[in-house]
């Protein structure tokens, strides 16, 4: 399985904990080398009644934000994999699940316990409308 599909795989968790309520955020990380780009946070957020991304960009000197759809959202993450991320961690009030490449890019996608016993509060406040 690719980088691409096992990450596309990764991002399914994500979508699900958004359905059900139990997302709590979205954190790329672990760069390769130094590089300007440290961080990605991904939030949900709601625009015009729609559910959507808020993708937070943290640089070393300054942070930049993009609204996308939870679609096209993944289509920008899967971008970073690799190049210069090496993991991702979805926090859930039920689990929290790591997206790890290691030096040889092999792929590996464990769970752990959970960090946050509260969901997002934009989430809960869309699916409880």
């Amino acid at each position: 399985m690719s980088i691409t599909e096992s990450f596309f795989e990764f991002y399914n968790h994500v979508k699900t904990s958004l359905a059900d309520g139990t997302f709590a955020k979205l954190t790329m990380a672990k760069t390769i080398g130094n590089t300007d780009l440290m961080n990605i946070y991904a939030r949900p957020i709601v625009e015009e009644g729609i559910l959507k991304m808020e993708l937070k960009y943290k640089f070393q000197q300054e942070e930049q934000v993009e609204i996308h759809s939870i679609d096209k959202a993944r289509d920008v993450l899967v971008n970073y994999i690799n190049n210069p991320f090496m993991s991702a961690i979805l926090f859930t009030t039920d689990f929290d699940l790591t997206y790890k490449l290691n030096k040889k890019r092999a792929v590996s996608i464990t769970e752990t316990v959970n960090t946050f016993g509260n969901a997002s509060e934009v989430l809960l406040e869309y699916l409880n409308r």
